[in-house]
């Protein structure tokens, strides 16, 4: 994948299905606003600027993670942040995106 894609979930949307099969959990990393705008039913949302802070609480799920914004950008961000820090992630880019392949 290139960095556009890494950025924006190019070809991330085969990898965030395969993620999500195996029970991950998403993380919508929009504002709290955004979020009750609308979201994946079941999405946790925890707002980029806090995702560094919360990674400790991410690892305790125990879980994979797809991350989601509003278009992919910030969720490309956020993925970078969570592998970092040894988290399996994946952007899977805007909401709605994620919200069809649940």
């Amino acid at each position: 994948m290139g960095l556009f894609g890494a950025i924006f979930g190019g070809s991330g949307r085969g990898q965030a299905k395969e993620f999500l099969e195996r029970g991950a959990v998403i993380i919508d990393v929009r504002s709290a606003g955004e979020f009750s705008g609308g979201h994946v039913k079941g999405s946790k949302n925890i707002p980029l600027q806090n995702i560094e802070s919360k990674v400790m609480e991410i690892k305790k799920m125990n879980k994979p993670v797809v991350a989601c914004c509003a278009s992919g950008g910030r969720s490309g961000q956020a993925t970078q942040i969570l592998q970092k820090h040894g988290i399996e992630a994946v952007n899977g880019g805007g909401w709605q995106s994620v919200n069809a392949l649940v």
